[in-house]
Protein backbone atom coordinates (compact mmCIF):
# COMPACT_ATOMS: atom_id res chain seq x y z
CA UNK A 1 0.00 0.00 0.00
CA UNK A 2 1.29 2.89 -1.07
CA UNK A 3 0.55 6.67 0.87
CA UNK A 4 0.51 9.80 -1.05
CA UNK A 5 3.48 11.11 0.34
CA UNK A 6 5.65 8.19 -0.20
CA UNK A 7 4.30 8.76 -4.04
CA UNK A 8 5.30 12.71 -4.05
CA UNK A 9 8.60 11.64 -2.40
CA UNK A 10 9.65 9.48 -5.26
CA UNK A 11 8.02 11.92 -8.27
CA UNK A 12 8.80 15.26 -7.05
CA UNK A 13 11.16 15.60 -3.87
CA UNK A 14 14.11 13.18 -5.22
CA UNK A 15 14.66 15.15 -8.49
CA UNK A 16 14.51 18.17 -6.80
CA UNK A 17 16.77 17.61 -4.13
CA UNK A 18 19.15 16.27 -6.97
CA UNK A 19 18.85 19.25 -8.74
CA UNK A 20 19.46 21.73 -5.75
CA UNK A 21 22.37 19.48 -4.16
CA UNK A 22 24.05 18.40 -7.22
CA UNK A 23 24.01 14.70 -5.77
CA UNK A 24 25.44 12.46 -7.71
CA UNK A 25 23.83 8.90 -6.56
CA UNK A 26 20.14 8.18 -5.63
CA UNK A 27 20.93 7.10 -2.61
CA UNK A 28 22.58 10.31 -1.33
CA UNK A 29 19.38 11.77 -1.29
CA UNK A 30 17.56 11.99 2.51
CA UNK A 31 14.83 9.90 3.20
CA UNK A 32 12.49 9.67 6.26
CA UNK A 33 13.88 7.33 8.39
CA UNK A 34 11.42 6.99 11.49
CA UNK A 35 8.99 8.51 13.40
CA UNK A 36 8.72 9.20 17.63
CA UNK A 37 6.10 10.25 19.16
CA UNK A 38 6.74 10.80 22.72
CA UNK A 39 4.41 12.19 25.80
CA UNK A 40 6.04 12.41 29.03
CA UNK A 41 3.65 12.72 31.88
CA UNK A 42 5.51 13.85 35.28
CA UNK A 43 1.97 14.18 36.69
CA UNK A 44 1.51 9.78 36.03
CA UNK A 45 3.41 9.33 39.26
CA UNK A 46 0.54 10.81 41.39
CA UNK A 47 -2.48 9.44 38.86
CA UNK A 48 -2.15 6.18 37.06
CA UNK A 49 -5.12 6.61 35.16
CA UNK A 50 -3.75 9.63 33.50
CA UNK A 51 -0.76 7.62 31.96
CA UNK A 52 -3.58 4.85 30.90
CA UNK A 53 -5.27 7.70 28.88
CA UNK A 54 -2.12 9.03 27.53
CA UNK A 55 -1.40 5.37 26.02
CA UNK A 56 -5.10 5.05 24.56
CA UNK A 57 -4.69 8.52 22.97
CA UNK A 58 -1.23 8.09 21.49
CA UNK A 59 -2.19 4.60 20.33
CA UNK A 60 -5.10 5.69 18.87
CA UNK A 61 -3.41 8.99 16.76
CA UNK A 62 0.03 7.05 15.82
CA UNK A 63 -2.20 3.65 15.00
CA UNK A 64 0.47 1.66 16.98
CA UNK A 65 0.85 0.62 20.41
CA UNK A 66 3.06 2.80 22.25
CA UNK A 67 5.35 1.65 25.20
CA UNK A 68 5.45 2.92 28.47
CA UNK A 69 8.74 4.85 29.44
CA UNK A 70 9.89 4.59 32.80
CA UNK A 71 12.54 7.27 35.01
CA UNK A 72 16.36 6.55 34.69
CA UNK A 73 17.41 8.26 37.50
CA UNK A 74 15.65 9.07 40.72
CA UNK A 75 15.31 13.19 41.15
CA UNK A 76 14.44 13.77 45.07
CA UNK A 77 12.94 17.12 44.00
CA UNK A 78 10.82 15.70 41.36
CA UNK A 79 9.82 12.82 44.17
CA UNK A 80 10.81 10.41 41.23
CA UNK A 81 12.24 7.11 41.90
CA UNK A 82 14.25 5.04 39.09
CA UNK A 83 11.96 2.81 36.96
CA UNK A 84 8.50 4.78 37.91
CA UNK A 85 6.27 5.34 34.92
CA UNK A 86 6.76 8.63 33.52
CA UNK A 87 5.21 8.60 30.13
CA UNK A 88 4.67 7.14 26.84
CA UNK A 89 6.19 6.62 22.99
CA UNK A 90 5.51 5.31 19.88
CA UNK A 91 8.54 4.86 17.12
CA UNK A 92 7.00 4.94 13.68
CA UNK A 93 8.07 3.68 10.58
CA UNK A 94 7.41 2.47 7.34
CA UNK A 95 4.09 3.09 5.65
CA UNK A 96 2.34 3.94 9.10
CA UNK A 97 5.40 7.30 9.03
CA UNK A 98 4.21 8.16 5.87
CA UNK A 99 0.44 8.37 7.18
CA UNK A 100 0.86 10.08 9.47
CA UNK A 101 3.02 12.67 8.51
CA UNK A 102 0.53 13.57 5.66
CA UNK A 103 -2.12 13.65 8.47
CA UNK A 104 -0.01 15.76 11.24
CA UNK A 105 0.76 18.35 7.63
CA UNK A 106 -2.68 18.31 5.98
CA UNK A 107 -5.11 18.26 8.82
CA UNK A 108 -3.95 18.27 12.30
CA UNK A 109 -1.70 21.50 11.92
CA UNK A 110 -4.05 23.80 10.26
CA UNK A 111 -6.49 23.10 13.02
CA UNK A 112 -3.98 24.60 15.22
CA UNK A 113 -5.47 28.26 16.67
CA UNK A 114 -3.54 30.64 14.98
CA UNK A 115 -1.34 28.53 13.22
CA UNK A 116 1.22 30.45 11.21
CA UNK A 117 3.41 27.64 10.04
CA UNK A 118 6.35 24.91 12.38
CA UNK A 119 9.73 26.74 13.38
CA UNK A 120 12.32 26.52 10.96
CA UNK A 121 14.73 26.77 13.71
CA UNK A 122 14.19 23.21 15.49
CA UNK A 123 16.82 20.69 13.54
CA UNK A 124 19.33 19.52 15.72
CA UNK A 125 22.33 19.86 13.59
CA UNK A 126 22.17 16.55 12.05
CA UNK A 127 19.10 16.82 9.93
CA UNK A 128 16.22 15.55 12.69
CA UNK A 129 13.48 17.57 12.82
CA UNK A 130 11.97 18.14 16.66
CA UNK A 131 8.17 19.98 16.88
CA UNK A 132 5.89 20.23 19.97
CA UNK A 133 2.59 20.12 20.17
CA UNK A 134 0.35 21.52 23.15
CA UNK A 135 -2.68 19.64 22.79
CA UNK A 136 -3.47 16.21 21.13
CA UNK A 137 -7.54 18.18 20.32
CA UNK A 138 -5.81 18.47 17.16
CA UNK A 139 -5.89 15.33 15.54
CA UNK A 140 -9.03 14.01 14.16
CA UNK A 141 -9.00 10.91 16.18
CA UNK A 142 -9.41 12.35 19.38
CA UNK A 143 -12.95 12.98 20.51
CA UNK A 144 -13.26 15.90 22.92
CA UNK A 145 -15.77 14.72 24.66
CA UNK A 146 -13.93 11.34 25.84
CA UNK A 147 -10.43 13.23 26.97
CA UNK A 148 -10.39 13.60 30.66
CA UNK A 149 -7.16 16.03 30.26
CA UNK A 150 -5.29 18.33 27.86
CA UNK A 151 -1.90 16.73 27.08
CA UNK A 152 0.89 17.64 24.78
CA UNK A 153 3.18 15.46 22.69
CA UNK A 154 6.72 15.83 21.15
CA UNK A 155 6.84 14.25 17.20
CA UNK A 156 10.74 13.90 16.31
CA UNK A 157 11.37 13.27 12.56
CA UNK A 158 14.42 11.58 11.96
CA UNK A 159 15.88 12.40 8.52
CA UNK A 160 18.93 10.55 6.58
CA UNK A 161 19.98 14.34 5.44
CA UNK A 162 23.89 14.96 6.89
CA UNK A 163 22.59 18.93 7.56
CA UNK A 164 19.77 20.69 8.28
CA UNK A 165 19.86 22.81 5.03
CA UNK A 166 19.29 19.64 3.73
CA UNK A 167 16.36 18.23 6.05
CA UNK A 168 14.56 21.49 5.58
CA UNK A 169 14.75 21.67 2.09
CA UNK A 170 13.67 18.00 2.23
CA UNK A 171 10.68 18.53 4.82
CA UNK A 172 9.51 21.57 2.85
CA UNK A 173 9.09 19.96 -0.34
CA UNK A 174 7.72 17.06 1.72
CA UNK A 175 5.05 19.68 2.76
CA UNK A 176 5.91 21.03 5.90
CA UNK A 177 4.67 24.01 6.62
CA UNK A 178 7.74 26.24 7.51
CA UNK A 179 7.05 29.65 9.14
CA UNK A 180 7.86 32.03 6.57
Amino acid sequence: MTTRLKEKYKNEVIPALMEKFKYSNVMEVPKLEKVVLNMGLGAARDNPKLLESAVEELGIISGQKPIVTKAKKSVANFKLREGMSVGSKVTLRGDKMYEFLDKLMNIALPRVRDFRGVSATSFDGRGNYALGIKEQLIFPEIEYDKVDSIKGLDIIVVTTAKTDEEAKEFLALMGMPFRK
